[in-house]
C-alpha cells in the first residue's frame, strides 16, 4: 500500500477534550473515569462520560439531527482546528473528491429510547418529534458530519463493534489507492446509552469497580463515549499510515479464539503492508477491554509475535471502553504518543497478570517513538490492527 499522510487529527472522550487535554491525562495518568451518575441507567459501574456535549446546541439549520451522539460529533469537530484542515482540503480538492467514512456502534440510538419511554400510553405512538432517520439510523452521524463539513464525495458507516473506526482507515486507503476520492476524513462516534450499558451487564462484562486492563483481579469493562476524527490523503506530513490488517476469527458470536489467532493474524498483515520487521515496532496500544478473556487472547497474540519485549498498554483506564469509536480513539492516542515521544501505560492496571505473557507497561515514559501499532477487536472476531509512523 502507499502509506497515507495524516493531515490533522482530533479526539475528545472523558479523558479530555481535544489533544491537548488527551496527552496531558496520559502523561499525568489520569483517568476520566467515574461512577455512573446516569438517572436513566442506575448500573453499579463506572462511565466515561463527555459532559460537554451534552449541553451543546446544534446549529437551527440542524436541529433535527439533534442528539447526544451528533452533539458528540460537533463536539469533536469543532476541536484542534479540524474544520479548517477540512475546508482547505476541500478547497484544494473539491468536495465530491473527499470521502467520509466513520464508524459507530450504536450511533443515536439513545433517542429511540427516549422515545420509547415517552410513547402516547393509550396509542402506543412515538412523540412526533422523534427523527429516526436524523438521529438513531446508522448512517445519520455520517451524513451529519458531511453536512457540517461541507463535503459531498462517498460516504459509508461501518459498524463492525469495537474495530468500527480503525476499520475506517482501511476503507479510505482502498478508495484513495483506486483513485475514487483524494481524501478522506475517517473517524468514530458512540455515546452512552442504555441498549450498550444493560446489554454488556446482561453478559456479565462490566465490571462494578474502575476496569482494570490485563490485571490479575480484573473483573470487565468500562464504558465510555467519545468521539474523533482523522483526515488523510496522499500528501506529505509528519505523521503518517504505513499498514493495516483485517481478519475475522468467526471463532464464536462474542468470545475472541483463545489463542487470539485472528487477532496475531491482523497484526501480521499490518506489519507486511507497512514493510517492517516485529523488531521495528516501538509501542503497541492494546485492545484491552479487562474481560478475563478478551486480555488473554490479546497478550497471547501478541506474546507470539512480538516475544516479551515490545512494551504495551491498554489506555482504556483512561478513556473507558468507547465501542464503536474505540479505534479512532485508541489511533489518536498512537498519533500523540508519537508526536509528543510519550509511551502511555496502563492507568487503572496494579498487578498484571501472569497469563498475559505480553510486556505491559503499568507508568508512562518518555521514549522516542517512531512505528506504533493500535490493535481493536470486536465482537465475533472482527479485528483491526493500524501501524501509524513518523516521516523519514
Amino acid at each position: 500500500m502507499t502509506p497515507l499522510s495524516i493531515r490533522a487529527y482530533t479526539t475528545s472522550s472523558a479523558a479530555g477534550i481535544g489533544k491537548a487535554a488527551t496527552a496531558l491525562a496520559l502523561h499525568e495518568a489520569r483517568s476520566g473515569l467515574a461512577p455512573n451518575d446516569l438517572p436513566w441507567a442506575p448500573l453499579p459501574c463506572w462511565i466515561g462520560r463527555v459532559n460537554a456535549a451534552e449541553g451543546l446546541a446544534l446549529p437551527a439549520a440542524l436541529a433535527a439531527y439533534d442528539c447526544r451522539n451528533n452533539r458528540l460529533a460537533l463536539l469533536a469537530l469543532e476541536q484542534d482546528g479540524f474544520m479548517s484542515a477540512v475546508a482547505a482540503a476541500r478547497q484544494r480538492h473539491g468536495p465530491a473528491r473527499i470521502g467520509v467514512f466513520l464508524g459507530t456502534s450504536t450511533s443515536g440510538i439513545l433517542s429511540t429510547e427516549i422515545a420509547y419511554q415517552n410513547r402516547d400510553p393509550v396509542s402506543g405512538r412515538l412523540p412526533a418529534a422523534f427523527r429516526y432517520d436524523t438521529t438513531h439510523n446508522l448512517d445519520a452521524t455520517t451524513e451529519f458530519v458531511r453536512i457540517v463539513l461541507g463535503l459531498a464525495g462517498p460516504a459509508m458507516t461501518l459498524s463492525t463493534a469495537c474495530s468500527s473506526s480503525a476499520k475506517v482507515f482501511c476503507l479510505a486507503e482502498r478508495l484513495i489507492r483506486l483513485g475514487l476520492i483524494d481524501a478522506a476524513v475517517v473517524g468514530g462516534v458512540d455515546s452512552l446509552c442504555g441498549t450498550t450499558l444493560y446489554g454488556f451487564n446482561s453478559l456479565q462484562l462490566v465490571a462494578t469497580d474502575i476496569c482494570r486492563p490485563f490485571d490479575v483481579a480484573r473483573r470487565g469493562l468500562s464504558i465510555g463515549e467519545a468521539a474523533g476524527f482523522a483526515l488523510l490523503d496522499k500528501e506529505e506530513a509528519p505523521l503518517r499510515l504505513l499498514g493495516y490488517g483485517e481478519t475475522s476469527d468467526a471463532h464464536h458470536m462474542s468470545t475472541p479464539h483463545p489463542e487470539g489467532d485472528g487477532a496475531r493474524r491482523a497484526m501480521l498483515e499490518a506489519l507486511e503492508r507497512a514493510r517492517l520487521d516485529v523488531g521495528q515496532i516501538d509501542y503497541i496500544n492494546l485492545h484491552g477491554t479487562a474481560t478475563p478473556a478478551n486480555d488473554r487472547a490479546e497478550g497471547r497474540a501478541v506474546a507470539g509475535l512480538f516475544g516479551t519485549t515490545t512494551p504495551c498498554s491498554s489506555t482504556k483506564g483512561t478513556t473507558g471502553h468507547t465501542l464503536g469509536a474505540a479505534g479512532i480513539t485508541e489511533a489518536a492516542i498512537a498519533l500523540l504518543s508519537m508526536e509528543h515521544d510519550f509511551m502511555p501505560g496502563s492507568t487503572t492496571t496494579r498487578e498484571v497478570d501472569p497469563e498475559t505473557q505480553c510486556r505491559i507497561v503499568l507508568r508512562g515514559a518518555a521514549r522516542p517513538l517512531r512505528h506504533v501499532i493500535s490493535n481493536n477487536f470486536g465482537f465475533g472476531g472482527s479485528n483491526c490492527a493500524l501501524v501509524f509512523g513518523k516521516a523519514a
